[in-house]
């Protein structure tokens, strides 16, 4: 291994343990952490020193890193969100977007009533260059501008705790993008909302700036589970096949059967 050795050693472990290829009450000792990595004592303390920070190990005198429960863990820290979307994608995708579901259109009800003119205007302005880029299929400036856009949403609103979230929705937005859950061009509806959001905001429509929101993170929950049953289909015929061909290779079961007498 070689470059940017502490993030590819923590990359690995942390989506092992959210995988639960360590369960709960796993000890991970330092020399074999640097046994297997080929990582020096102190690249692997600042290794656990991470997970740690993320709460998914702690250190235990006598004993040596323990895994925690799953209960445990900050399930708002973007890297963990990341390995949990690897390792069980349909269900924490439910989660953010029940997550957004509770915050969201609230803060955009708030944003209507609290967000500066300068704030209104810039939100108008993401909308209108996310109808730009949804018309010419730029998916990754789409996505830079739909990042954005959700986090002003959030800090428009005024709400401190809400803002702390920007990087939790970011994560599933830019996850969404980078796994193949985006259409070619984003739906309609979605961009609509978007626009119709920012215009809600900007005249201080409360209810309406709610229930568009309220709208739009149902549409992409809807979209991403569509998205995500067709790559997963996709990917078990793939696999299929794939057996099929190896079988068939091999003379299909029959005749490795009598090859093996």
């Amino acid at each position: 291994m070689n470059g940017g050795l502490h993030g590819q050693v923590v990359d690995v472990l942390g989506r092992e343990i959210s995988a639960g290829e360590h369960p709960p009450g796993t000890v991970l000792r330092i020399d074999e952490l640097e046994a297997r990595f080929g990582i020096s004592r102190s690249v692997a303390r600042e290794v656990v020193r991470t997970l740690a920070s993320i709460r998914l190990v702690i250190g235990r005198k006598r004993v040596g890193i323990v895994v925690r429960p799953r209960e445990e863990w900050n399930t708002f820290d973007p890297a963990l969100i990341r390995w949990l979307l690897l390792s069980d994608r349909t269900g924490q995708v439910r989660t953010l977007v029940e997550l957004r579901t509770a915050v969201e259109p609230v803060a955009a009800g708030i944003a209507a009533r609290r967000a500066s003119d300068e704030d209104a205007a810039k939100l108008v302005g993401l909308a209108e260059r996310m109808v730009a880029t949804a018309r010419s299929g730029d998916l990754e400036s789409f996505l830079a501008a739909d990042v954005e856009f959700h986090a002003l949403v959030l800090s428009a609103s005024g709400n401190e705790m809400f803002a702390q979230l920007r990087d939790v929705f970011a994560e599933v937005l830019r996850w969404r993008t980078g796994h193949g859950l985006m259409p070619p061009h984003p739906e309609p509806v979605a961009v609509r909302l978007h626009c119709e959001i920012a215009e809600c905001v900007r005249a201080g429509d409360r209810d309406r700036a709610e229930g568009a929101m309220r709208e739009l993170v149902a549409e992409a929950l809807e979209g991403t589970l569509e998205q995500l049953a067709a790559v997963e289909a996709r990917d078990g015929s793939a696999v299929e096949a794939r057996d099929g061909s190896a079988e068939e290779a091999r003379g299909g079961p029959a005749e490795q059967a009598r090859a093996d007498q």
